[in-house]
């Protein structure tokens, strides 16, 4: 739950410069750091517009600029084994790197077993400077790591997922409630009544905003719901199929937190000697290739995964060099209609 803080003076940034000046805000940065990559009626012209603005770095901006790193971290508290499953994360990093060379700058990763061992790696990485800025991925309500860095500009920091809880630092979050909402509504316009959702893990906060939508949707439009809840895993995926398909009323629709799940899906209801989509549909959440290469081909909620890991890091530079904090809204994921999906 947000915060309530009292309002700070409004201050010059470097956004403001870029705007009068017409160029990026790299190249405000690039000028007023005295750094290669703008030519020098750029440098005069930026300096012109900062002067005419009243503009000053701030104290963070200054200790940034005598001691940068050119480095960004992220710290994920995940199994090893288990990262590499997950196509997501995968895509995600393959963004924030194409951002990232395009700087001049590095990331830092860091996996970590438990949330405990990532809050005490950001706090030591805080300590020491040992970024310019850090990413919070996987948010919780009340996340003990927005409740360390909200506080201040020390170390900047842009929360992957809804601002309700960033608490005030810079977020960037992706229109899941829409998405989920479409997905269902898609669903109940094939006949479906009977419809399931197997879900990742429940503390993660965009699980909860993803979840309220299925229910409120399901519930508007009078159809019959079900959870059954993972790891994000494709075991605890089948695991989790099974059991909804052992019920007397079995769905005859089920929308799966990730793509690998969603796989793990199609395989049980072809061992229950189910057909799909004829006996069960089935919807992936972010589009992958693994949904473009099973039979039949997976409907998935689809967006620019690699996409939005440069938008993230994007703004964290923005961040880097002075800019407010603000939210932004990623794409809203997509329905993909392919195979898996018919009438009920």
């Amino acid at each position: 739950m947000a915060k309530n803080r009292a309002p700070q003076a409004r201050r010059v940034t470097i956004k403001d410069i870029a705007e009068r000046a017409g160029v990026s805000i790299g190249a405000v940065s690039f000028a007023l750091n005295g750094r290669d990559g703008v030519s020098e009626a750029t440098r005069e012209r930026v300096r012109q517009v900062a002067d005419e603005l009243g503009w000053a770095p701030s104290t963070a901006a200054r200790s940034l600029a005598v001691a940068s790193t050119e480095m960004i971290g992220l710290v994920l508290a995940r199994d090893p084994d288990t990262l590499g499953i997950e196509t997501f994360y995968m895509r995600f990093i393959a963004g924030m790197e194409s951002e990232l060379a395009i700087r001049g700058y590095a990331l830092l990763m860091q996996l970590v077993p438990t949330p405990a061992a990532e809050l005490e790696a950001i706090a030591k990485w805080r300590a020491t400077r040992r970024v310019d800025g850090v990413l919070l991925v996987d948010l919780t309500p009340d996340d003990p790591r927005v409740d360390l860095l909200a506080a201040s500009d020390d170390l900047p920091t842009v929360v992957v997922g809804d601002a309700s809880v960033a608490d005030g630092l810079t977020s960037v979050s992706t229109d899941d409630d829409t998405a989920m909402r479409e997905a269902v509504r898609y669903l109940a316009s094939l006949g479906h009544r009977r419809i399931a959702r197997v879900a990742g893990l429940d503390r993660f906060a965009h699980t909860a905003v993803r979840e309220v939508a299925f229910l409120d949707e399901t519930e508007r439009l009078g159809l019959s719901s079900t959870i059954a809840r993972t790891d994000y895993l494709p075991e605890s995926g089948r695991v989790a199929t099974r059991s909804l398909l052992d019920e007397a009323d079995r769905p005859t629709a089920i929308i799966y937190d990730n793509d690998v799940m969603a796989v793990t899906g199609l395989s049980v209801a072809m061992e229950r000697g189910l057909s799909v989509p004829s006996d069960l549909s089935i919807i992936a959440w972010d589009d992958s290739v693994l949904c473009e290469h099973t039979f039949p081909q997976l409907t998935a909620l689809r967006r620019d995964v690699v996409g939005f890991g440069a938008h993230v890091v994007r703004r964290l530079l923005d961040l880097i060099d002075g800019a407010e904090r603000g939210a932004y809204l990623d794409e809203t994921p997509r329905l993909v209609v392919r195979g898996s999906t018919g009438p009920a």
